[in-house]
Formats: structure tokens, C-alpha cells, sequence
């Protein structure tokens, strides 16, 4: 029996899972760490916090296997993407905070670029928008706002990587700086074309060359854990957590689609082994690089999905669990006119508008939890559909179903808006961890584990589907008025944009 241990480094939270050659869980670990926010629309995470808690729940997930490092044939990492950390090569040290990708502090100097007119060459070149949401403009941040950064960085002393990369500095024992395909195509500074770092894009960033980390495959001999607890294992798939879930749903064919309902929602489409670039405002990115092949996906981000039901948790203390939302929410048949806009951290594709913040509007004498629970149910189920919709205009065809997974689709009732929405047939898969499983499935494919994605689309097994209800009306209505409020939180965005 062959083992493989993915490391998921998630947005909230570090989890380990050791798989074995039928895809089943044997062991597995899970710590939280801690979210600074120190300004609105700021989001900071620690990096050694992150690299600690990651090195610790991998450990302990072997032992939960009952296994031991030496029976472990492979490692699989997979990533919150877009957050940025800057360290000092000859200490290991950050500088300053991971920058997460939620944050919007570099929101005005995107928007001063996309004035002068930059957008263009660098959606043509990159895939993506000008957003703060990607890693360039925070860079750049770390580099005008930390004390000698910018000395420090012409000297060749520092180094820049997403959170895989930190992950792989730390278990080489800061010895391999490496980003794959999937996780450099989301950092405004790749480019799509070359697959290589586009000096154009390094030059607009103000970002030297020589703190990015070399571009490897996504499956392939890449590096070696020498860390105790972890030593001698082979460090074989990355892969940034979307496109992992990609993977791990088997949606190895242009045409299929999935959507992780996490943090955020992320809705992928795998396109082939040709680049579309988006006529909506979605983003085009790397799926993965395997036996020197890209294929690359087109995608839509929303920002806050399954954040906002542990908002309405923790901050508001309208439930207890998470998983009490779906019973709130069941207890009206309708949101009776409210309607939620959860903008925390600005509205993503296809409107992009980094200014944007959370609304709930049509409240009234008679509003209760259990309507505020629907409509921000709702609230995650319009975001998705928005994305879709832009999404089939795209690529100018009905998409028949669509994979899910993450936390908040074992919400029924989510799902069930969510599949009379798109009027699509949604699929979860049996297997929930479809992200860590993806990075499994990535590392156990260089090592022999698995001989080809064949054997591994036979091993996919699906769970519940939703069927779309017919001629839901009232839902339609109520998407209208969800187009309404979005559109008076955007009042202030330049007509040019707007959509």
C-alpha cells in the first residue's frame, strides 16, 4: 500500500491528510491560526505561524495513520494562493506579515495603473485584472513600506514566494526556492504565453527579478523534506488550492467545471491547453504543468462565500455552529426582500470593484434571523451565479453540471438555490477534501502511485446531486432585486467599468 501525505495550507486554517492508493483518508490533522486585520480591509497572516502549524499538523497526521515518515511515498502541497510573504534569504526571517489575498490595501495604486491605461497588456499578458487580489501589487507594498526593503532586495537578499514556496523553503531546510505553474500564473507577474516571468510586468511592478522563486511543474520530482519528523520524503505535486480541487474533483476534460465553497467560492472551468482570455472580466490561469504540457482553466473568485456564514457566527452571534445556518434559513420560505451583499473584502469578478462593502438592505419591523439566514445564503448563491453566468457568455455554451466541494456545500439548502439558479445539475463529490486530495493525486502520479489521470477519474466517486427546480420565479425576483443592491454599493465606480 503506497501513502501519500497532502499538506493543505488553507486561508483560516493548516490540515494535513494521508491518503493511500484508493484515494482513502488514513490519517489527518487541522490547527486554526490567528487573522490580523489592522485596518479595514487589511487582512495579515503570520508566516512562521503558518509554516509551524503546517510542519505540526503533518507530523501528527502520520502518527494519527499510524504510520511513519519513511512510509510516507510522497508529499502533495497545496496553497491559499495570491498571499505574499517576502523573507530574507540569509536569515529565513519575513520582513514584514504574509500579505493574504483578501487584502485591499494596494487597491488605489491598482486603480492609478489601470487610469493610465496598463490593464490591457495586463490581462493579454498575465490572465488577470488589476487587482489588488494578486500577489505584483503587494510586493511592491512590502517593498515601499518595510525600512531598507528595496536595498535589501537590489542586494539579491530577499525573496518572494507564495505560501507554497515559504512551505518548500522550510522543509528543504532553506535550500529550493520553487513556485509551480498554478500558483506563479496568479501573481500579475507570469506570463501565460512564455510560462516564464514576464520582465514587462516585473518592470511595471517595480519588482526585481532576482526575489522570484524558478517556475516548476505541477507534478514532477520538484524537492526533499529534510526536516525532522518529515525527513527523506519526496516533495512531488503543487498546486494552488483551486486548481488542486480542479484536480482532485477529475475534471480532467475542457468543459468540466467545479466550484469549492470555502472562505470564498471559486468557480473553474478547465479550458483546454489553450488560454482563453475572458471578455467578462474573469480570469484566465495556469490549471497545471505535467510532462511539460500547461492546460490552463478559466476561473471566477468570490471573495467572501462560507467567511460569511463564521461572520454571522462569531461577530454577530447569529448561530452557534456554522451548520446551524441551514436550519435558520429552512424556517422561511423566502428572505422577504432582504438582501445581502457580503462585500468584506470588495466585490471580485465580474464587476472587480476593490472599494465595495457589505450591505444588508430591505430591513424592516418584521425581519428576523431566519430571513437574514436565507439571505445570506442567497447572498453566496448570487455571487456563484453572476460568476456563471460570465462564465457560459465566455466560452459561449451551457455548462451541464458542475462539480462542488468545500465546507459550505454540505448546506442542502445552498445547494439547492445554488442548482435553481444556474438551472445546472450540481454533483458533490463522495470524497469532500477534493483540494488536498488533488495534491495527493499530483504527487502520487510522479511517483508511480497512480500510472495516469485515467486510473485516477475511475477512483472519483460522486455524492448527492441537486436537480434545478423549475420556473422558480420568486428566486428569479429575488435575484433582481440582489442586481439592485449591488449596484447601489457601486454607485461611485467609473461608468467604463461598470457592468
Amino acid at each position: 500500500m503506497a501513502c501519500i501525505l497532502a499538506l493543505d495550507q488553507g486561508t483560516t486554517s493548516s490540515r494535513a491528510i494521508v491518503f493511500d492508493d484508493e484515494q482513502r483518508i488514513l490519517g489527518s490533522a487541522q490547527r486554526p491560526f490567528e487573522q490580523f486585520f489592522p485596518q479595514p480591509g487589511w487582512v495579515e497572516h503570520d508566516p512562521e505561524e503558518i509554516w509551524q502549524s503546517q510542519r505540526d499538523v503533518a507530523i501528527q497526521a502520520i502518527a494519527n495513520a499510524g504510520l511513519r515518515a519513511a512510509d510516507i511515498s510522497a508529499i502533495g502541497i497545496t496553497n491559499q494562493r495570491e498571499t505574499t510573504i517576502v523573507w530574507d534569504r540569509r536569515t529565513g526571517k519575513p520582513i514584514h506579515n504574509a500579505i493574504v489575498w483578501q487584502d485591499r490595501r494596494t487597491a488605489a495604486f491598482c486603480e492609478s495603473l489601470r487610469v493610465a491605461g496598463h490593464e490591457s497588456e495586463v490581462l493579454a499578458r498575465t490572465g488577470l485584472v488589476l487587482d489588488p487580489y494578486f500577489s505584483a501589487s503587494k510586493i511592491r507594498w512590502i517593498l515601499d513600506h518595510c525600512d531598507g526593503a528595496r536595498d535589501l532586495a537590489s542586494a539579491g537578499h530577499l525573496a518572494f514566494g507564495t505560501v507554497d514556496s515559504w512551505l518548500v523553503w522550510q522543509l528543504s531546510n532553506a535550500t529550493i526556492h520553487i513556485a509551480d505553474a498554478s500558483n506563479a500564473s496568479r501573481t500579475a507577474l507570469f506570463n501565460l504565453h512564455t510560462q516564464a516571468w514576464d520582465d514587462d510586468m516585473l518592470a511595471l511592478w517595480d519588482i526585481p527579478r532576482s526575489m522570484l522563486p524558478a517556475v516548476v511543474p505541477s507534478s514532477g520530482d520538484l524537492a526533499r523534506s529534510v526536516i525532522t519528523g518529515l525527513n527523506g520524503i519526496p516533495i512531488t505535486g503543487i498546486a494552488g488550492d483551486q486548481q488542486a480541487a480542479l484536480f482532485g474533483q477529475a475534471c480532467f476534460e475542457p468543459g468540466q467545471a467545479k466550484c469549492t465553497y470555502g472562505t470564498g467560492c471559486f468557480v473553474l472551468l478547465h479550458s483546454g491547453k489553450q488560454a482563453i482570455i475572458s471578455k467578462n472580466r474573469l480570469l484566465t490561469t495556469v490549471a497545471w504543468t505535467i510532462n511539460g504540457t500547461t492546460e490552463f482553466a478559466l476561473e471566477g473568485s468570490v471573495f467572501i462565500g462560507g467567511a460569511l456564514i463564521q461572520w454571522l457566527r462569531d461577530s454577530l452571534g447569529l448561530i452557534e455552529r456554522s451548520s446551524d445556518i441551514e436550519t435558520l434559513a429552512a424556517q422561511v420560505s423566502s428572505s422577504d426582500g432582504v438582501v445581502f451583499v457580503p462585500a468584506f473584502a470588495g466585490l471580485g469578478p465580474p464587476y472587480w470593484d476593490p472599494d465595495a462593502r457589505g450591505a444588508l438592505l430591505g430591513l424592516t419591523r418584521g425581519t428576523t434571523k431566519s430571513h437574514i439566514a436565507l439571505a445570506a445564503l442567497e447572498g453566496i448563491a448570487f455571487q456563484v451565479a453572476d460568476v456563471f453566468t460570465a462564465m457560459q457568455d465566455d466560452v459561449n455554451r451551457p455548462i451541464a453540471s458542475i462539480k462542488v466541494d468545500g465546507g459550505a456545500s454540505e448546506n442542502r439548502l445552498l445547494m439547492q438555490i445554488q442548482a435553481s439558479l444556474l438551472q445546472t445539475k450540481l454533483i458533490r463529490a463522495e470524497r469532500h477534501e477534493s483540494t488536498a486530495l488533488g495534491a495527493a493525486s499530483l504527487a502520487g502520479l510522479a511517483v508511480g502511485v497512480w500510472k495516469d489521470r485515467d486510473e485516477l477519474a475511475a477512483l472519483w466517486r460522486s455524492g448527492e446531486s441537486f436537480t434545478p427546480a423549475e420556473n422558480d420565479t420568486a428566486l428569479e425576483r429575488r435575484r433582481e432585486l440582489w442586481k439592485q443592491a449591488v449596484n447601489r454599493i457601486r454607485s461611485s465606480l467609473p461608468a467604463d467599468i461598470a457592468q
